[in-house]
């Protein structure tokens, strides 16, 4: 037995405060989260439930201290989708971040996702978790947080958020591309490096992401919600094989060899 220093992932919670046009700043949410890309995690959840359609209607995002971010909404997002009144409280192990009651759940219905001409060989999806894995710094030194990706048909990192919850980095990822104007993200492929969740299908699909694929298993829900929406997902993807659970025609495999 011995003594010795070890590195650990940093867990701190991020308030996260909406500012109406002359109003003062509300707390919407209080979320565990690892520090950094603040701006992008307070985006990509206010996109994700639906708050906001558009990085147009951020007039802007400030820091209030260390572990509290202000996002200025425009008039035209309040019509969109009125701020609850009601805070949300979310762990980093949140499994329905944001949803208040089940009558909300059932509202907050993702869009179908149209059509696209995305197809991606199935030697590019055996390849994106090595790539993923490489690219997780902190993962790397600490073992301790979960990663999204974004990658292209040709199976280029395009950007890859960490956190120690797996919704953060989703949202984080999210947030990056819509304040960049990318999104919908039509062409894209997310890869997580733990489970499919029904929140993660729903965050993908809001997006527009017609690919999501994880390491882990997808729960039931986020099956049949994936089949709702039009998502392609992809689950166990490791060790030279993954599982289709949802092969709609937003996202076309090639390159497969189907048996009975």
């Amino acid at each position: 037995m011995r003594r010795q220093q070890d590195l650990l992932a940093v867990e701190e919670p991020l308030e996260i405060q909406v500012r109406a046009p002359g109003e003062a700043p509300r707390s919407l949410s209080v979320t565990m989260r690892t520090p950094g890309h603040d701006a992008e995690l307070a985006a990509g959840f206010l996109f994700s439930e639906d708050i906001i359609g558009s990085a147009a209607q951020i007039c802007g995002i400030v820091n209030s201290g260390p572990n509290t971010v202000v996002v200025e909404l425009s008039p035209d997002a309040l019509v969109k989708a009125p701020v609850p009144q009601r805070g949300f409280v979310m762990t980093s192990a949140c499994g329905l971040c944001g949803k208040e009651s089940l009558e909300s759940l059932t509202a907050n219905r993702c869009p179908v996702l149209p059509q696209t001409g995305l197809r991606i060989d199935a030697g590019v999806i055996h390849r994106l978790p090595e790539q993923l894995r490489r690219r997780q710094n902190i993962f790397e030194s600490t073992g301790g947080l979960h990663a999204a990706a974004l990658f292209n048909a040709e199976g280029e990192l395009e950007s890859l958020r960490e956190d120690v919850g797996r919704h953060n980095a989703v949202d984080k990822l999210v947030g990056h591309a819509l304040l960049n104007a990318r999104t919908p993200m039509r062409d894209s492929v997310m890869l997580v490096s733990g489970r499919a969740s029904f929140e993660l299908v729903q965050k993908a699909t809001m997006a527009g992401i017609p690919v999501l694929a994880a390491v882990g298993a997808p729960s039931s829900l986020a099956v049949s919600e994936a089949e709702r929406c039009g998502l392609t997902l992809i689950g166990f993807l490791r060790n030279g094989s993954f599982n289709i659970y949802s092969r709609s025609g937003t996202g076309c495999i090639g390159g497969l060899e189907e048996s009975q």
